[in-house]
């Protein structure tokens, strides 16, 4: 089993920056990817971005990209998401995710990540 913990969400103006941490615990070795998903209220939940663990090769949403940026920091098992010029359509609960393994035609939908965290609140403020 892995854990998940999410940090670092908030109320931010729009135009403004947040980043979200997620410390992985548990059997962390055998990690394939990590990621964010978002659910705002009323829609379903979607790919925000992800990383290959081990090559650190990343993959976003087309409207995250050039906004969002994933990293990792191995050592601390722990993924971030930097979330800058946002939005109030940016607004959501973000989840962190982890996947023991996958084919990478479906590493954007949900159902290929094993583990998710409680979630963090991202609120936009116009």
């Amino acid at each position: 089993q892995v854990q998940l913990v999410e940090s670092g969400g908030g109320l931010v103006q729009a135009g403004g920056s947040l980043r979200l941490s997620c410390a992985a615990s548990g059997r962390t070795a055998a990690t394939y990817a990590m990621g964010w998903f978002r659910q705002a209220p009323g829609k379903e939940r979607e790919f925000v971005a992800g990383l290959n663990w081990r090559g650190g090769g990343t993959y976003y949403a087309d409207s995250m990209e050039g906004r969002f940026t994933i990293s990792r920091d191995r050592a601390k098992n722990t993924v971030y998401l930097q979330m800058n010029s946002l939005k109030v359509e940016d607004t959501a609960v973000y989840y962190c995710v982890a996947a023991k393994g996958f084919n990478d035609v479906v590493r954007m939908l949900s159902s290929a990540y094993d583990y998710w965290g409680q979630g963090t609140q991202v609120t936009v403020s116009s």
